[in-house]
């Protein structure tokens, strides 16, 4: 198991709830729950959590209409659909639609913990793009954590450094917002961190890469971050 994450269930039938949320605290998860999907887009939304257990229909939005947002807002977060609808429409509007898995009830909790755990192992790694790249004539050694520049010279980066430039370097040049980043790098509440906790830890990255990688860091103002390749600035 992965360092105890913490699973957001939403699903509006309260035995259903209740015997997904006891499994899932049994096998040593953390939980939050939501029983209709008004308190559900709000928690999607806004809680800090590593995997979303999401039913579809339920009273307030449905879980197309939470998934939907969520992908806008939190892109990577991992998804797996609950619901009774085995139909194959819904599993390909599910899918689609940015879910990882798709479990159709009644399901057995030994298979739900079984796609659980899959889940949290494929997207544990997702933000993580080739393990050496060079950008410049510079290499990003991922692995061993460093920067080994054209003329052979060498900076060390920590591994929360490393995590940072992955994510980043995956982001494929779209804008990456601080919230995000706290989210999904340091697993932690923006609501409960300061920002300036990223634009700090940016700034000092930036300096152990050097000019010619920094620049492909780009600050968007009152948005967060793209990391866009020399190549791709044109």
């Amino acid at each position: 198991m992965i360092d105890s994450p913490t699973i957001l269930v939403i699903e509006d039938d309260p035995a259903v709830r209740v015997g997904i949320v006891d499994t899932l605290e049994y096998a040593g998860y953390q939980t939050l729950e939501a029983a209709d999907g008004h308190e559900g887009m709000k928690l999607a939304l806004q809680a800090n959590y590593r995997l979303l257990l999401l039913d579809i229909v339920m009273p307030g939005p449905s879980g197309f209409e939470i998934l939907e947002k969520l992908k806008k807002s939190r892109p990577g977060q991992a998804v797996i659909m609950l619901s009774a609808r085995g139909e194959e429409q819904d599993r390909v509007s599910g899918l689609v639609g940015g879910a990882d898995d798709y479990v159709v009830k009644p399901f057995s909790m030994k298979e739900l913990l079984a796609r659980v755990d899959a889940v949290l192992r494929r997207t544990h790694e997702r933000p993580s793009p080739a393990a050496i790249c060079e950008i410049k004539g510079t290499t990003l050694d991922l692995n061993d954590g460093r920067v080994i520049f054209p003329d052979k010279t060498q900076m060390d980066l920590s591994q929360k450094e490393c995590s940072l430039l992955r994510y980043m370097i995956d982001s494929r040049g779209r804008i990456v917002s601080r919230p995000e980043i706290l989210r999904q790098v340091w697993n932690l509440d923006p609501e409960r961190v300061e920002t300036r906790t990223i634009d700090m830890h940016m700034a000092h990255l930036r300096s152990k890469l050097g000019a010619d990688i920094a620049a492909c860091f780009i600050t968007e103002r009152g948005k967060g971050y793209r990391f866009v390749r020399p190549e791709e600035s044109t």
